[in-house]
């Protein structure tokens, strides 16, 4: 139990006297009533005596530092605090606490925040252009040399960027074929074209959906796992342990991921592919359209150049995420959400060269006429 007591001396000092336990249960009741006794004359200098303190925790110290901090042109202060409260009270500084301790950052100007940004984007072309060609130099070193080439763990990525990816892979792309047969076929079938359907789903999974929506699953599933696993060995140091040992982390965690994905992904696309086609012949089965005749149809209208400009794709895009995601994560820094930046950086800048590389191999198409 806690009480106080206000009383003024003839030399024109007013005493606040604390006793028993100032806890966090006590002070709920006398926490305005002594701040208000403080604050009533502010002219008049304070005691606050605390020699029946009893017990004083962090919410006794709380009031006390609230008292001393209160801003009055007469001085407070505190005596007689037994020990070992006093040394609690000794540990925060109330004149420190009168201002704000963390004050907002400033306001940087505008045309300094374009410098950072440039200075920004420039050291990160500089580190890309130097990782596109570690990464290379690397790649053509385990074509000379493919025995160094660490295999068990170029399958050990494989079996997750490929193998794990199968599941989902196969529901985007059966949902894509369906998706594609329903929006299309609805307005077919007022001219009785819904046979074209076929033509239609064919051409753009083998040429565009296929790839690029396989790519885009690797880099929100491999891309942003390389990213992490290797922004964690970052913070762990483990990569400044490589390289003290003398072993390169470009071929040493690098390379065996991007030959990893170079495999996987054509095998992704080609799965994605049939499957978006069953898809698109499931859906059509309710418009009339057999699997035979869908299948005949698709055949008819796709040819090998078709596929072929959609497959050759599926090659830079596996250089592409396992590229991204790697410098990412060898761009990590301290920091405990440092890993969750890299990943996120790697996912957005996947998506965005995907999407770019996949226009510009639109733009070389339409002028090669294919």
């Amino acid at each position: 139990m806690a009480a106080f007591a206000v009383s003024d001396t003839p030399q024109g000092q007013r005493v606040v006297t604390l006793t028993g336990r100032l806890d966090a249960a006590a002070l709920q009741q006398m926490w305005a009533p002594v701040r208000a006794a403080v604050a009533a004359d502010p002219g008049r200098p304070v005691v606050v005596d605390a020699s029946g303190v009893e017990y004083c925790d962090g919410a006794g110290a709380a009031l006390l530092v609230e008292l001393l901090r209160h801003a009055r042109p007469a001085p407070v202060e505190v005596r007689n605090l037994r020990p070992p409260f006093d040394a609690l009270l000794a540990q925060f500084d109330a004149k420190r606490l009168e201002h704000d301790l963390d004050p907002p950052a400033r306001r940087v100007p505008f045309v300094e925040e374009i410098g950072r940004a440039a200075s920004q984007v420039a050291r990160d072309l500089r580190l890309q252009i130097s990782f596109i060609g570690e990464t290379t130099a690397a790649l053509v070193d385990a074509v000379l040399r493919p025995h160094r080439v660490r295999w068990r763990d170029v399958w050990r990525i494989a079996e997750r960027a490929g193998v794990d990816a199968l599941p989902i892979v196969a529901l985007i792309s059966f949902l894509l074929g369906m998706i594609l047969a329903f929006q299309s076929a609805v307005p077919m079938k007022r001219f009785g074209a819904e046979i074209f359907v076929a033509d239609l789903i064919g051409l753009s999974m083998l040429r565009e959906l296929g790839p690029l929506m396989t790519a885009i699953l690797l880099a929100g599933r491999s891309g942003a796992a390389f990213a992490a696993e290797i922004g964690t060995m970052r913070v762990n140091q483990e990569v400044d342990a490589l390289t003290t040992m003398g072993l390169d982390p470009v071929r040493f965690l690098v390379t065996p991921r991007i030959i990893a994905l170079v495999m996987m992904a054509p095998l992704l696309t080609l799965f994605a592919n049939v499957v978006g086609l069953v898809g698109g012949a499931v859906t059509m089965q309710t418009f009339g359209i057999p699997f035979i005749t869908f299948f005949r149809e698709a055949d008819a209208a796709v040819n090998l150049q078709d596929f072929l400009a959609g497959f050759v794709k599926t090659f830079f895009f596996a250089i592409l995420i396992g590229g991204i995601g790697c410098l990412r994560g060898l761009q990590t820094a301290a920091g405990a959400s440092a890993v969750g930046d890299a990943a996120t950086r790697a996912v957005v800048s996947c998506i965005i060269m995907l999407v770019v590389v996949d226009g510009l191999f639109a733009l070389a198409y339409y002028m090669l006429d294919i």
